[in-house]
């Protein structure tokens, strides 16, 4: 058994937020059954997205995702191994970042208050987990 850690962000399909319920109702039935936790925050027309089980199963789940047209422009950003879930009390927990999360954590902010910034993340290593973190445990 190897669990994995693997963080992406992707677009929403034309800013389309009607389309969030049945992307979340998606998640809640079918990561339970392939033994996956995680947490998805959005942003402006963009996730950034945690998943964790094991390898092969987070590696079938993000495939389904990649080739989801309502997740277009889907990059990695991390995938490693971890020792025990980060996110284990969900299913797939979820969080709206509005303005006012951005007022609260301005060193935060510049990552996700007009959406997530694929390349703002990757330039600092750590961040999306952070972030992830953060948002999961409701600490504003």
């Amino acid at each position: 058994m190897s669990l994995v850690q693997l963080i992406y962000v992707s677009d929403l399909v034309n800013n389309d937020e009607s389309l969030i319920p049945a992307i979340l109702a998606t998640s809640l039935r079918r990561n339970p059954e392939d033994g996956i936790t995680g947490m998805l925050l959005y942003s402006h027309g963009n996730f950034l997205q945690v998943l964790e089980g094991e390898q092969a199963e987070v590696d079938a789940t993000y495939a389904r995702i990649c080739q989801d047209p309502r997740h277009p422009n889907t990059v990695m950003l991390a995938q490693e191994p971890v020792k025990e879930r980060h996110f284990a009390q969900w299913s797939m927990g979820f969080r709206r970042l509005s303005p006012e999360h951005a007022a609260s954590l301005p060193q935060y902010a510049p990552f996700f208050q007009f959406g997530f910034d694929a390349q703002a993340i990757q330039a600092k290593p750590g961040v999306a987990l952070e972030m992830l973190q953060l948002f999961s445990q409701g600490m504003l």
